[in-house]
């Protein structure tokens, strides 16, 4: 069969069967929230400047921005077990929407900070139910349906950046927060009328017992398991320290015009939407260990070239080299969505994201700190030599 036929194949068996509605409902919404989230790096600039933050705190901002992500994913994954997934993602885009107003009306850092933690916790109530519901409707093609939704989110954080930058530059930097709030709030209502209000029958955990702990302990010890979670803590930590400052660098190391820097942050994640349906059906078709190490060399080369690297076209090349990390996600979440049992999907989901998550969440602050003594470009190498141990830990697990 050809490859557009396997394409055409594999599009017709998401979309078959009524399940299609609930994937486009579910990809939009998340495309709304990480577009959301992205939006922050692109305006560090004009909130450094309306705020007096230096690089450092400017780092904290966004490792606040993530902490808040990655903290509300256990219980989260908990909620989605035991109740409806489709009140979980309504609620996670109902408080974004809410928090990105109190961002955009902020009078004091106090407040920025504050908005901001609420943004990234009403995003971390929404991926673990986004999860096990693709699970239960798409059980023999986890790795696609995954794959399409990151891949949607990629396309939110290739669209909304740019937008938002452009608004702040043309009129204030809070009209760059202040467009995406009814396309949130129109993400909800779209979520609570067209999914199910079950997707379960309840039988979920009641709450975090010594025996559920155990439960979710005992699926974790696993060798490979164990050392799936190291890469996606280290993926985590990568990308949040890349992501979170790499605008800026582009700004104030490269001398890019903020326009230029959003185009190329933008260029990142497009290539993320056709990065993430591959990696998840490579992911179906041959297994963890060679899809992870096929998307993760490109990058190693990328942030080992980007210090030495000048002009826009050079940039672009690299970024796009970068982007293949984006393929991990898709990979390792999949593998974790088979490893654990339906009964404790959700929870040990959610343990793992959001141990994972919050220790990646010191990236941006730790990198800012280091571009503020003066090695900006050395971060930069540092996280190609962090992806070279993920590569190592890769080909540590057992054969497919």
């Amino acid at each position: 069969m050809t490859l557009l036929g396997s394409v055409g194949r594999e599009a017709r068996a998401l979309w078959d069967d009524g399940k299609g509605r609930s994937l486009v409902v579910i990809a939009g919404g998340w495309g709304l929230l990480l577009g959301t989230r992205m939006i922050y790096p692109v305006l560090l600039p004009y909130l450094r400047e309306a705020f007096g933050l230096s690089l450092s705190v400017a780092g904290l901002l966004v490792t606040i921005l993530w902490l808040g992500s990655a903290i509300g994913q256990l219980p989260g994954g908990i909620l989605a077990d035991r109740y409806s997934e489709r009140l979980m993602m309504t609620a996670g885009a109902t408080v974004v929407a809410v928090a990105v107003a109190a961002v955009a009306a902020a009078p004091t850092p106090l407040a920025l900070f504050a908005a901001t933690g609420f943004v990234g916790l009403g995003q971390s109530l929404y991926p673990i139910a986004r999860i096990t519901i693709l699970a239960t409707i798409y059980p023999d093609r986890i790795g696609s349906a995954l794959g399409v939704t990151m891949a949607t989110g990629d396309l939110g954080q290739t669209v909304l950046p740019p937008i938002a930058g452009a608004l702040a530059a043309a009129v204030l930097w809070q009209a760059g927060f202040a467009f995406i709030i009814p396309l949130l709030i129109g993400s909800a209502v779209a979520l609570w009328v067209l999914l199910p209000a079950q997707t379960g029958d309840g039988s979920g955990i009641d709450e975090l017992s010594a025996d559920t702990a155990r439960d979710v302990l005992s699926e974790l010890r696993g060798r490979d398991v164990t050392l799936v979670a190291a890469v996606l803590f280290l993926y985590i930590l990568v990308w949040q320290a890349f992501t979170g400052l790499y605008p800026t660098y582009l700004v104030e190391e490269k001398a890019l015009s903020s326009s230029s820097a959003a185009l190329l942050f933008s260029l990142f994640f497009a290539m993320g939407v056709l990065v993430k349906p591959v990696a998840g059906a490579a992911y179906d078709r041959v297994g963890l260990r060679r899809s992870l190490v096929l998307v993760l060399s490109g990058p190693v080369v990328g942030f080992a070239l980007l210090p030495t690297v000048g002009g826009f076209a050079g940039l672009a090349g690299v970024t796009a080299l970068a982007s293949t990390m984006l393929g991990s996600g898709t990979i390792t979440q999949s593998y974790f969505s088979d490893a654990f049992s339906e009964e404790i999907r959700g929870t040990g989901l959610g343990v793992v994201r959001t141990t994972t998550a919050t220790l990646g969440a010191a990236g941006p602050v730790l990198f800012g700190a280091i571009a503020e003594r003066g090695y900006f470009d050395e971060g930069y190498w540092l996280i190609a030599g962090v992806l070279v141990l993920v590569i190592v830990l890769t080909l540590r697990l057992a054969e497919p």
